[in-house]
């Protein structure tokens, strides 16, 4: 008897939902909704006294890394970044505790996402067992209270397949622009300078990026240059200022 190995998919996906990606009430929901889940304000200025911009680029590197070591869904990264930022703009917190505060914004963004969630006690092997499982499960409930429980936040990823089935893309290309979209939306999230612009902005610069970076052969030669940043702007009705991001 032959044996015949395949190698597949850790996770078991649906397929997509056409009643929501070729719904138009959708994304402009969506767009009517996401700054609802920006920072109030740049908090280094008028809330953070002990935290540079520098210390969160730090633990920002060291959640994407932690992330993409366990193989967390793309989503996971920057939902967790919103957490951090939504929290830090509102409450003034010590240095000593920003990888804690990294680390249960990734424990929680997990449990949204991931359909088997990070633990607490892997997460603490990640921080060199600075931190104990009982210090993130007990920092877990200060993160939500102060989140007000509002976890579902929209981000950069929920626009990237709206954004994708509008544009005139060859099916094959499109897996290898989401894959470098979705990078460039890691990067952004790591830098506090995108943390106030809306999703759908991070969203359109990072697809715009993708496609131009990876110099479509003659069948999209015309998504380049102008043509192209007018379509996205228009997807999303995003000023066109969004490729000065990127």
């Amino acid at each position: 008897m032959e044996l015949l190995c395949c190698e597949v998919d850790r996770v078991r996906r649906a397929v997509p939902d056409a009643n929501l990606l070729y719904d138009d009430r959708v994304l402009q929901n969506l767009l009517t909704i996401e700054e609802r889940y920006l920072p109030q304000c740049s908090y280094f200025k008028c809330v953070q006294k002990d935290i540079q911009p520098y210390m969160r680029r730090m633990v920002a590197t060291w959640m994407l890394e932690v992330c993409e070591e366990q193989k967390c869904e793309e989503e996971v990264f920057p939902l967790a970044m919103n957490y951090l930022d939504r929290f830090l703009a509102g409450v003034p917190t010590p240095k000593t505790h920003l990888q804690l505060l990294g680390a249960v914004c990734m424990f929680l963004a997990s449990k949204l996402k991931e359909t088997i969630p990070l633990t607490a006690e892997k997460l603490c092997i990640y921080t060199d067992n600075s931190i104990k499982p009982q210090e993130l499960l007990e920092w877990e409930l200060v993160v939500l209270g102060k989140l007000k429980w509002n976890l579902a936040a929209v981000t950069p990823h929920d626009f990237i397949e709206h954004i994708l089935r509008k544009l005139p893309q060859p099916s094959e290309k499109l897996p290898l622009i989401r894959k470098h979209a979705q990078t460039f939306i890691a990067l952004c999230a790591t830098d506090f300078k995108f943390a106030m612009y809306p999703p759908s902005m991070i969203a359109t610069g990072s697809v715009g990026a993708a496609i131009c970076g990876l110099q479509q052969d003659d069948d999209v030669s015309s998504l380049t240059g102008d043509a192209l940043v007018d379509l996205l702007a228009k997807i999303t009705n995003t000023d066109v200022g969004w490729r000065q991001l990127v």
